[in-house]
């Protein structure tokens, strides 16, 4: 039936885009990508024909049916492979919340430092309200590398897809320049040095 087609935007920009292929990736799913460049007079009659939502990524599964959405599109994946949820109920709650967290969250962020992975500069000021969401996401990553990150330099030990949802953030940290605790720039680091991440960006720099 053929592989699973993951619609995904711009690599330099599209952090949506990033959390779910970096999510397939680390699961061994094969799948093929459908890349849609964004801010183009056609982007938008592009993204319809193959998402519901008008906005990528979106998964087309080989019987027809899309995902359209990251999250969703991470937890598809971790069905196919257990490996990207921790075992024990509780911590997998946690991780869950943590996921939707940054799904749902941080809208300052998102607004005043935007994905771009060409990006090499600090902002001259970070607004109060954007250093407070730095906070919280610091704390988050702390507190998950503290009480479930023994086996490994991700936020559960292992790759979850709580990682694969924070991937993007890292990069903004990087693009930046933001300075940050031992422990978060640790885990920013071991991000980096996940071999599809580097992919990532070294295709981003090929657009």
């Amino acid at each position: 039936m053929g592989n699973p087609v993951l619609a995904i935007g711009d690599k330099r920009y599209s952090s949506w885009s990033l959390r779910p292929w970096l999510a397939l990736r680390m699961a061994g799913v094969a799948f093929d990508e459908h890349p849609i460049r964004l801010r183009q007079p056609d982007t938008l009659e592009r993204i319809l024909a193959v998402s519901p939502s008008g906005k990528v990524p979106a998964l087309r599964l080989p019987d027809g049916t899309v995902v359209w959405d990251s999250l969703a599109i991470c937890e598809w994946a971790a069905e196919q492979d257990g490996a990207l949820l921790p075992n024990h109920p509780a911590t997998r709650a946690v991780c869950r919340s943590v996921s939707a967290e940054m799904h749902a969250g941080f809208p300052r962020l998102r607004q005043e430092m935007s994905m771009d992975l060409l990006r090499d500069e600090a902002l001259p000021e970070i607004p109060e309200d954007v250093a407070a969401e730095i906070v919280r996401i610091q704390a988050i990553w702390s507190d998950c590398r503290a009480r479930f990150g023994q086996d490994g330099p991700f936020l559960f030990g292992r790759f979850t897809i709580a990682d694969a949802m924070w991937a993007p953030v890292a990069t903004r940290f990087t693009s930046y320049r933001v300075p940050l605790a031992p422990v978060p720039a640790a885990y920013v680091e071991a991000l980096w040095a996940l071999p599809d991440m580097l992919a990532w960006k070294a295709d981003a720099s090929r657009e």
